[in-house]
């Protein structure tokens, strides 16, 4: 008798999120699935991927809402290690209730771990306090247990962590229609002509250094509205903006900014720092705060909204230039 035909192989689908819309295939997969990058690179260099029906052949291939990603066969993950609480990570709250938690980073604090070296982070710190987030450490999540939107390292301020799968869906779905009100201040060099504007700019990763973010033709929608709150003279001009996201993209408002000639002050990266001729009156990071958030409560569905004033450093660079005292604090 003929041998039997081998089984087909198991066949995992998902469909691709509208938080995902856009992204390379290879990030989208390992948001996914929990899998490294190099574990997707492997499952991708097999031709085990599939989109409609096709496999795909290149890791930078998009993706888009409305399409399903498949994988042909087993999934194997190394897995990372599982977070530890660190009840020792400073950090303010604004708000909890069962099921968010609105929090005032610090700068200098990573949100979640990451590929760069270890370091104590915001979800070890938020995990000793809120020890219910740890159910939700599971696959794509396992490092971003109730994460739905991120900080950069320098920047403080606010942002909401889910503390239930249903709401960091809902959450993740409020922050895809642009329904999350997310206003920050910024300090930039120069004197900003304009009142008010919007800076709408697509927005890619470099090629030559995976990083950096750059304005460029083909990337991915970014739009930022800003207004001038103050404008100074002394030390250098600068102007003090406040900007309110209408998308959410890597460093997008340090970039937008920089792209208009007006780096935001403090910010190496992006063109902001001392050889712009800034004096030495800090901040040791860029001038940037996540000052207002706002969102549609998921349980409650009350429309909420959270405000955090300027933390010290930045408010001591205000008084230096002449920015507190004029009545301004009262605007930030």
């Amino acid at each position: 008798m003929p041998e039997p035909a081998p089984p087909d192989p198991p066949v995992q689908r998902w469909p691709v999120p509208a938080a995902l819309d856009g992204e390379r295939v290879d990030r989208a997969l390992a948001l996914i699935t929990g899998l490294s990058r190099r574990e997707v690179n492997a499952v991708l260099d097999e031709g085990r991927v599939v989109i409609g029906r096709r496999a795909v052949g290149s890791h930078s291939r998009r993706v888009h809402t409305g399409e399903h990603l498949e994988v042909r066969g087993v999934l194997e993950a190394s897995g990372p290690p599982p977070l530890l609480a660190d009840p020792t990570v400073a950090f303010g709250i604004v708000h909890s209730d069962e099921a968010v938690v609105v929090v005032d980073k610090p700068a200098g604090l990573v949100v979640h771990p990451g590929h760069g070296p270890h370091r104590p982070t915001l979800v070890q710190g938020l995990l000793a306090r809120f020890p219910d987030l740890a159910a939700m450490a599971v696959g794509a999540s396992s490092e971003r247990p109730g994460i739905v939107h991120r900080l950069d390292k320098g920047t403080s301020g606010l942002l909401v962590v889910a503390r239930s799968p249903e709401g960091r869906d809902d959450l993740i779905a409020q922050l895809a229609r642009r329904e999350v009100k997310r206003e920050y201040l910024a300090l930039v060099f120069g004197h900003v002509d304009s009142d008010a504007g919007l800076i709408d700019a697509p927005l890619r990763r470099s090629d030559t250094d995976p990083s950096r973010i750059r304005v460029q033709i083909g990337g991915r929608p970014a739009r930022t509205r800003y207004e001038v709150l103050d404008r100074f003279d002394h030390p250098v001009p600068s102007t003090l903006v406040r900007c309110r996201l209408e998308t959410g993209r890597t460093h997008q408002i340090r970039v937008h900014l920089a792209s208009i000639g007006h780096p935001v002050a403090g910010d190496d990266r992006y063109g902001g720092g001392a050889r712009r001729g800034w004096p030495d009156l800090g901040p040791e990071r860029p001038f940037l705060h996540a000052a207002a958030l706002g969102f549609r409560h998921p349980s409650s569905g009350q429309a909420c909204h959270f405000e955090a004033p300027l933390h010290d450093d930045l408010m001591n660079v205000l008084r230096q230039i002449g920015g507190v005292g004029s009545g301004l604090a009262g605007r930030v």
